[in-house]
């Protein structure tokens, strides 16, 4: 890759958290629409934006399913709750 087109593709994609793998996505797309950029360089960026684009979309499915977790340990508390007071 050319000079000054670092990604950041050496940062280990688990450690990212939402913020900063979205906040970096937003960057490589701030450049490829800026254009300016060689052939490889751009494909290196869209290479990256993939890559960040999984791990948010990862994060957000992970966040998801604690949510629903969460609502769901909530529902079966007050079912039981409403099913002790019947008795």
């Amino acid at each position: 890759m050319a000079a000054g087109t670092d990604t950041g593709a050496g940062t280990d994609e688990a450690a990212l958290g939402y913020e900063q793998a979205r906040d970096e996505l937003i960057e490589v797309v701030r450049r490829l629409e800026a254009g300016g950029t060689s052939l490889e360089d751009s494909l290196a960026l869209w290479e990256r934006g993939e890559e960040l684009a999984k791990v948010c979309r990862r994060r957000l499915e992970g966040a998801r399913a604690r949510l629903d977790a969460s609502l769901a340990a909530e529902r079966a508390a007050e079912a039981a709750e409403a099913g002790g007071r019947d008795e």
